[in-house]
């Protein structure tokens, strides 16, 4: 039997609860990918990649869900500033991932734009495509907005994303 790998990826500016949500639901894979997107495809204004990164790898020590793992992928395959599809993120998955079955996790944000992305049609054809809204309806916006006004937003990620949020300078949007 293949191994399960889902693949979520998200901008994660940053990681939150609703985010949260989406991973719990996806316990029953052998490993599931948290993928923040380097360069988004959509021209999205975010922190850095590797503090998004650093963010992603608090988020999943709280969490503390055996099967969650940070990719780098859109990293390595980056070309330039570039935007990285997400056809381009599974057809490499493919390639270092042949003998698993792979998933492609969307979350709320893009499940209703899915068929603006690039070759959606052949991602459709040529993978799993699971459609995941978070249960909790808490954003990242939310978590930005909270910040800008200097409120409290430990009820909107985990701990550690929180004090990093909330306590270090190069995390300021």
């Amino acid at each position: 039997m293949k191994q399960t790998l889902a693949v979520f990826g998200s901008a994660f500016n940053p990681p939150s609860l609703g985010h949260r949500s989406v991973l719990e639901r996806l316990t029953h894979y052998d490993e599931v990918l948290l993928l923040p997107s380097y360069n988004h495809a959509w021209g999205k204004n975010m922190l850095d990649y590797s503090l998004r990164c650093e963010l992603v790898s608090a988020f999943i020590d709280d969490i503390s869900q055996d099967n969650l793992v940070l990719s780098t992928l859109e990293q390595d395959i980056a070309v330039g500033d570039e935007a990285i599809t997400t056809y381009a993120v599974l057809v490499e998955l493919q390639k270092r991932y042949p003998n698993h079955q792979i998933t492609f996790v969307v979350g709320p944000d893009n499940f209703l734009n899915f068929g603006k992305f690039f070759k959606s049609k052949e991602i459709l054809s040529q993978w799993q495509v699971l459609a995941c809204p978070e249960t909790l309806p808490i954003r990242s916006t939310l978590i930005r907005e909270a910040l800008a006004k200097n409120k409290n937003i430990s009820d909107l990620t985990t701990a550690s994303v929180s004090q990093l949020l909330m306590t270090d300078e190069r995390y300021h949007f």
